[in-house]
């Protein structure tokens, strides 16, 4: 089974909008690595999360801003020989965004931020209580690098990848 980098931003942005949710690297306070699944949405090169007011993952970002977020979709489990291990792989696209948080501090541009979030889940317009709106913290990342890959693909597929640039 062969992998494929997928150079198509378009493709990335596509396989980002089917997922439901994404993994968010960070450093904690000892330097570790700290990953945590979160709700998202994402507009024009820019991703937005939220979360609660106050707590170590804010801490964190204190420390270090800088974040990976991974999307992942697909999910078929895929073999040449079905007895033969290391033929198995698991078909699927990934993409990683690199960026730095900031916080959105604005309350317009907070609502406007949890509708790009809520848009990714619902076609509902939401509306949002004020004391809501002033305790939740949002998080905008402005997507710095841009990385995705294609898994488990034969090679006649991964020949004809769409989101594969010309050779």
């Amino acid at each position: 089974m062969k992998t494929v980098v997928i150079e198509d931003r378009r493709r990335m942005e596509d396989i980002i909008r089917r997922c439901e949710v994404c993994f968010v690297g960070m450093t904690d306070l000892e330097g570790n690595p700290y990953v945590i699944p979160m709700n998202f949405g994402y507009e024009e090169g820019t991703l937005y999360l939220h979360s609660g007011p106050d707590g170590g993952k804010l801490e964190m970002l204190g420390r270090n801003d800088h974040v990976c977020a991974v999307f992942c979709e697909g999910h078929e489990l895929v073999y040449q020989s079905e007895r033969m291990a290391c033929s198995y792989s698991m078909r699927s696209e990934s993409v990683q965004c690199r960026g730095r948080v900031t916080f959105v501090e604005d309350m317009e541009e907070k609502r406007r931020a949890l509708d790009v979030i809520m848009r990714h889940y619902t076609d509902n317009a939401c509306g949002y209580s004020e004391p809501a709106v002033r305790n939740v913290k949002v998080w905008r990342v402005a997507v710095e690098r841009m990385t995705g890959k294609a898994f488990g693909l034969r090679p006649a597929e991964a020949d004809a990848y769409p989101g594969r640039a010309a050779r």
